[in-house]
């Protein structure tokens, strides 16, 4: 299936909390797991401000790792108070920074992922019906989560280098899985990396990139139902 190049933006500026909340000046400290960035990817219609809190809280409760700083974008969807008095009102604050206005490489190895995690699955396309967010969010949460944490393995930035006038980056010379990267960190326990280890067993990518297609199959299919019947209303 070909989905659209381009799709709307739901991102609105969220002005009242920029004052609370610094801009980061320069990448992200990933030399150990917990420096996490967010951003948002919609499939609805105008608004995805509603579900960012409780999404977070529900990461916090599954990583294996404890977070350790918190960044995002301008967008009014994270600039919020609900979400402030989650990250803040915390025995121990964590810190939270965001990105300079107009500056999407401030937030690009997230930004990166919205093609490779989210795109590939559903396109630009925006869906109308509140019964596909069950199909949509089991395909997240199961398969889909599982095959890129644990078989998509990418290339990690090392440094950048200045040569005749040019930034040359350097990158790793193999490529590994999140789930890898895990198991190599010293600041992984090594109860939480054996729990990691007896998941990762348990599990086959032929399996996972299977009932991927299933999964889409089924989705596409109800999809095509409710525009059906939405239109002989």
């Amino acid at each position: 299936m070909q989905h659209p190049k381009k799709g709307l933006a739901t991102t609105r500026p969220g002005t009242r909390l920029c004052h609370a909340v610094p801009t980061r000046s320069g990448p992200p400290d990933t030399t150990g797991p917990g420096s996490v960035e967010a951003d948002t990817v919609a499939h609805c219609d105008d608004s995805t401000a509603a579900a960012v809190l409780a999404q977070l809280q529900e990461l916090e409760n599954v990583v294996p790792y404890t977070m350790k700083d918190f960044h995002t974008d301008n967008g009014g969807e994270f600039l919020n108070w609900a979400l402030h008095r989650h990250l803040t009102g915390r025995a121990v604050k964590l810190p939270w920074t965001r990105s300079r206005a107009y500056r999407k490489n401030d937030n690009a190895p997230c930004e990166q992922k919205n093609w490779t995690h989210v795109r590939q699955l559903f396109g630009h396309e925006r869906f109308g019906h509140a019964e596909l967010v069950p199909l949509m969010n089991d395909l997240y949460a199961r398969e889909w989560s599982q095959f890129t944490n644990h078989f998509k393995p990418t290339f990690k930035l090392l440094k950048r280098e200045m040569k005749n006038g040019r930034t040359k980056r350097i990158y790793e010379q193999t490529p590994q899985t999140p789930y890898q990267r895990l198991l190599g960190s010293p600041d992984i326990p090594e109860a939480t990396k054996t729990k990691l280890c007896a998941a990762h067993a348990g599990l086959d990518p032929f399996a996972l990139k299977k009932s991927v297609e299933a999964k889409l199959k089924k989705f596409f299919t109800a999809l095509g139902n409710l525009d059906r019947e939405s239109m002989k209303t």
